[in-house]
């Protein structure tokens, strides 16, 4: 994005929000692609829209108040949303998390704000972020996240691909076993079901129940409730033969989803974000290698960089922020 400066002259910024099941964090964004400064309040959903638009608005002021700003220098604010984002009438489809089914959200927000609104899937706003700020080559790229469930987001010709009706990149529900432990979704044997921090934490104790001699009990004090994804990768790197099971059967289930995706796309990157990420070598490298097994162009002179998010949980507020920065999807 190049510099942007109102009639005097001077910069303009951007506000990207992230408005998450727990938290709506919001970031003041330079015309350098920096995080200048972040505030954020509880969502406390559910509850009506109205309300949550206020905090929205206050956290936009916030912002511009104490670090001098008008709404003069202020180019666009931008907010990921946990749901789909309908671009045809910008309403929030299906946003469960929240308790809204068909809400005209866009236009309301609008009507708060004296400077352009935009707004996205989440996870297509953090694809965004990591994409535009993350120095990647290539103008096809897909951001894979991890965490709860499994989403992403999809830029082809170096835009984001929104398919049809605006939810294009739902990867976790595609389905890897049609005989599968079901999915949250009414089908079986999803990607997600699968494979996202969720699944693993269902497998490990499932696993410590058939183990109770299994190092994971003493690491996670005996209380199953306390397991978390890290606890299995823990567990792994001390050696501990169920963990090293688990999180073997955990990449071979990753690395089917990847592997599928890759199928389809061939794109010059698939990032992978969300908190399992962290879990770094000990989570890319079984899974580079078991992807690289499984693609069907295997043999191919070149093939998808399977890499780890950079921006971790900056990602959602530079997409939001920058998705007014220019025409980003295709049809």
């Amino acid at each position: 994005m190049g510099t942007q400066y109102h009639e005097g002259g001077e910069r303009m910024y951007r506000i990207g929000i992230d408005l998450g099941g727990t938290n709506i964090a919001a970031g003041l964004v330079d015309d350098g692609m920096r995080i200048l400064d972040t505030v954020s309040v509880k969502t406390n959903a559910p509850r009506p829209v109205e309300d949550l638009l206020e905090d929205i608005v206050e956290l936009v002021s916030r912002l511009t108040e104490r670090n001098g700003l008008t709404p003069d220098y202020i180019a666009s604010v931008g907010v990921g949303v946990p749901c789909t984002a309908n671009p045809d009438n910008g309403h929030l489809e299906d946003a469960d998390n929240l308790g809204y089914a068909d809400t005209p959200f866009l236009t309301l927000l609008q009507a708060k704000l004296p400077v352009p609104v935009y707004f996205e899937n989440d996870a297509n706003a953090a694809a965004w972020g990591e994409y535009l700020t993350g120095g990647y080559d290539g103008d096809s790229f897909l951001m894979v996240t991890i965490g709860t469930g499994i989403g992403g987001g999809i830029i082809l010709g170096g835009k984001l691909w929104h398919g049809i009706n605006g939810a294009a990149a739902e990867f976790g529900h595609m389905t890897l076993s049609l005989d599968g432990v079901p999915c949250n979704c009414g089908r079986r044997g999803c990607f997600e079901a699968l494979a996202s921090a969720t699944a693993l934490i269902r497998q490990a104790r499932e696993a410590m129940s058939a183990n109770p001699e299994s190092l994971l009990w003493q690491l996670c004090g005996g209380d199953t409730g306390r397991i978390e994804a890290k606890t299995v990768f823990d567990g792994a790197a001390a050696g501990d033969p169920t963990a090293l099971g688990l999180l073997d059967r955990y990449t071979t289930f990753l690395a089917e989803g990847i592997a599928n995706l890759i199928n389809i796309f061939q794109p010059a990157v698939v990032c992978i974000g969300g908190g399992v990420s962290r879990a770094g070598d000990a989570l890319l490298l079984p899974l580079r290698k078991k992807t690289g097994r499984r693609i069907y162009s295997r043999n191919s002179r070149r093939n998808t960089h399977i890499c780890l998010a950079k921006l971790d949980n900056n990602a959602g507020i530079l997409g939001a922020a920058l998705l007014g920065a220019g025409k980003r999807s295709v049809t």
